[in-house]
């Protein structure tokens, strides 16, 4: 099988972190992003995948050689000259997606949830039609575009209702799909968008259908999404059981959910948690407090600094006594120097933080 990844540019609604790295290889959870896609497309059987690009980092080819030999898969990159929207990166690389008659996943980098490859596969092949999107129900419907199923149907699409006024269903298309190769053939080699041109034109010919996804699921492309999306993959790997997990019986891990690189340091007297991931070769001090954040490699953490709904870049430096809130993002190499308070800072690299910003700038 086959499946395409929608990168796109150059993921600046995730700066400052992006500066430094290419999105896919941010880590979320202390893997790549685009790891957490590649395994679990390996994992249902696709042997080859799209990566639908607008630039070809030199870094992105590196990492992602080493995951082909890894999972035994081939991964090639599709450039786009010009951004081509959601749809037209499919009619690109319709060499690949339509060398044989069997179906193909697509899905946006962005998303992370438990993906249901396999099962959505099984699905899509029973009811014979030739789009499945998979579908995720939301609290407040009236933000997103809402799936609209004909009545009697088991998921067949009607249609779709962008940002109803009254409640018309409360499932989205979750950016996850599965196309027969003949969807190829309706889309135009030019920028457009498959959930406004092409799923419209295959829901008018019945040949459209949604598969429900169980459990979790964030499109992790901002800060605050990724810290979310964060507590909600934490919060399934404790349902799981998952030894990755530090144990809760652990002294200083306080409300569970907690993911530290083996590599990783912990001082004294420290509160941790809930919901924080801590990378390789990070060194957090004595009586550090730590809720709802995202430690990278390298970093350092002084004794009795506060971090809470923040994510601190690689190799930065966070002084005593600091306190860090309010989706606060370091990018690389920042320093925050002893007793500042930051709340809201986006920190471009390479930058000291000398006094507190108390509401939410950039600083470059």
């Amino acid at each position: 099988m086959k499946g395409l990844i929608l990168v796109g540019g150059y993921g600046t609604r995730l700066r400052p972190l992006t500066l430094t790295l290419p999105k896919p290889l941010v880590e979320f959870g202390n893997k790549p992003m685009i790891l957490h896609q590649v395994e679990a497309l390996a994992a249902a059987g696709v042997t080859d995948i799209v990566l639908a690009v607008n630039y070809r980092p030199e870094v992105m080819v590196a990492a992602l050689k080493k995951y082909e030999e890894m999972y035994n898969i081939s991964i090639t990159f599709s450039v786009e000259t010009e951004p081509l929207g959601t749809a037209g990166p499919l009619k690109l690389a319709a060499e690949i997606l339509q060398k044989d008659d069997s179906p193909f996943f697509v899905l946006n980098s962005d998303i992370i949830c438990d993906y249901p490859f396999s099962q959505l596969a099984d699905f899509h092949r029973s009811h014979g039609g030739e789009a499945t999107i998979v579908a995720t129900k939301v609290e407040e419907p009236s933000k997103y575009g809402v799936i609209v199923h004909k009545p009697n149907t088991i998921g067949q699409i009607d249609r779709f209702v962008e940002k109803p006024v009254e409640f018309v269903g409360n499932r989205i298309n979750a950016g996850i799909y599965i196309l027969n190769p003949s969807v190829v053939d309706r889309i135009e080699l030019r920028p457009t968008s498959i959930e406004k041109e092409t799923f419209p034109s295959l829901a008018k010919d019945g040949a459209l259908y949604s598969f429900d996804l169980e459990g979790y699921w964030m499109d992790v492309g901002q800060p605050k999404d990724f810290l979310s999306g964060t507590c909600l993959y934490l919060s399934s790997l404790a349902k799981k059981g998952s030894k990755l997990l530090t144990p809760t019986s652990e002294e200083f891990v306080h409300g569970g959910n907690v993911l530290i690189d083996p590599s990783a340091k912990v001082g004294k007297d420290c509160r941790i948690g809930p919901n924080v991931t801590i990378g390789p070769n990070v060194v957090i001090g004595d009586g550090v407090r730590l809720q709802r954040c995202v430690i990278l490699q390298g970093s350092r953490v002084r004794d009795h600094a506060w971090i809470k709904s923040s994510i601190v870049g690689w190799n930065s430096n966070v002084g005593r006594w600091a306190r860090l809130e309010g989706v606060t993002v370091l990018g690389d190499d920042v320093t925050v120097a002893d007793e500042v308070y930051v709340n809201g800072g986006s920190v471009l690299p390479h930058k000291t933080i000398t006094s507190n910003i108390e509401t939410p700038s950039i600083i470059m």
